[in-house]
């Protein structure tokens, strides 16, 4: 029955061209546009001709599962391929525009897509007037600069094959990059592999899906079921954390423990 099931999995998989498509629930729900250099008009005074430049640089915003979240659109690639996370200021090193966004009041967290930008608040009772608005002119002044997104290459790409994985971890990972992350791609976050043990997949959920109310639904219902239903070896799906994000997730509660008092 296992084999059958691998067998199936495979050859569905291999069908990249008949994968299905989740289409978003919400629309996009908001148009940003900024004057700037691109069609020409042209004014006449008196006798002579100005010409001045305009250009319309439209950014889409979209909401995500998680309300602390959202998801920034803004027409063109961000890094074109695999996603970038930055849960702190201190991991924006490699990315002005992630400082940038740093910067605005209430911003707890930004992360990279192929072609979006999510910003995660600290506080879900925070309103998204200023933040939304900052943070999108943050993004169009950013990419009106023409400076790289970021200058790191260490991009959460398709998961990689190596020698020592088994039959079962390769079609784990298959199954991620081609039916899964895409979705949750989607939603403005990422799903991880981080390892295969014992029968449980170990994985890290970022960007919108961190601290999102229905990543635990999303874990269990969504991505084991669907492990469970390829993969009946996959006994069960965890989300892990890395030593640094614990790290620093204790650090980051401490400090708001001090500044309560």
């Amino acid at each position: 029955m296992a084999a059958h099931m691998r067998w199936g999995l495979q050859r569905l998989l291999r069908a990249r061209n008949s994968a299905q498509i989740r289409v978003p629930d919400k629309p996009i729900t908001l148009y940003h546009t900024q004057c700037t250099a691109q069609s020409l008009r042209r004014l006449k005074s008196g006798t002579e001709t100005t010409y001045c430049t305009i250009r319309n640089l439209s950014i889409q915003t979209q909401d995500t599962p998680n309300p602390r979240s959202l998801k920034f659109l803004p027409g063109k690639p961000v890094l074109g391929s695999g996603t970038l996370d930055f849960p702190s200021p201190s991991s924006a090193e490699s990315s002005s525009l992630a400082r940038t966004l740093f910067e605005i009041e209430g911003v707890k967290s930004v992360f990279f897509g192929p072609d979006f930008i999510t910003v995660t608040k600290e506080d879900e009772d925070m309103d998204w007037t200023d933040i939304k608005r900052h943070a999108l002119e943050a993004i169009t002044n950013f990419f009106e600069s023409g400076d790289p997104v970021t200058t790191t290459t260490a991009v959460h790409g398709e998961s990689t094959l190596s020698e020592d994985d088994d039959d079962i971890v390769s079609l784990i990972k298959e199954l991620l990059d081609t039916r899964i992350r895409p979705t949750v791609q989607e939603d403005g976050g990422d799903v991880i592999f981080k390892g295969f043990e014992a029968g449980t997949v170990k994985l890290k959920l970022v960007g919108s899906c961190t601290g999102c109310p229905s990543s635990t639904v999303t874990l269990k219902n969504g991505i084991q079921n669907m492990m469970q239903f390829y993969i009946p070896e996959v006994e069960n799906v965890e989300q892990v954390e890395d030593e640094v994000d614990e790290i620093n997730a204790k650090v980051f509660e401490e400090l708001e423990r001090k500044l309560q008092k």
